[in-house]
């Protein structure tokens, strides 16, 4: 089998079991992007050439001054942001996406559409599976 270009599909991976391996480099990576604010601050940055942090924390609903900071701090460590910083006062951080950060957006965007467009039958789902199970202490004795 070629390796060549297996790197770009999940099934490539699993077939070279790397993914499996509890040492694996790309399982902290896929962490990153594939986090609840991962996600969301990939599509955040996609939606325009650049953004300042109060901006990002404007857009994003719900997320912390802290957790965004770690969050880009994490996907600019692993390549995905660009932070540059401009020598003005006050500070002026402008953030944008990578070449590898805007090829990763488009992937984890594909994956939120998903999950949007079948919010739906996963509530469906959920609602089943939380009518059928119980908790142990409020089952009748």
């Amino acid at each position: 089998m070629s390796t060549q270009h297996s790197w770009r599909s999940l099934s490539g991976a699993l077939a070279r079991g790397d993914i499996f391996a509890s040492q694996c480099p790309s399982r902290p990576v896929l962490q990153h992007l594939t986090s609840r604010w991962g996600v969301i601050v990939l599509a955040a940055l996609s939606s325009k050439p650049s953004h300042r942090f109060s901006e990002l924390r404007r857009l994003i609903g719900g997320i912390s001054e802290k957790m965004l900071a770690q969050t880009l701090q994490q996907l600019e460590r692993d390549g995905f942001v660009a932070r540059v910083m401009h020598p003005v006062l006050p500070p002026h951080v402008d953030y944008s996406l990578t070449a590898l950060g805007e090829e990763s957006a488009r992937l984890v965007t594909q994956l939120a559409d998903f999950v949007e467009c079948h919010i739906e039958e996963v509530t469906r789902h959920q609602t089943r599976y939380d009518e059928t199970r119980t908790e142990p202490w409020n089952q009748a004795k």
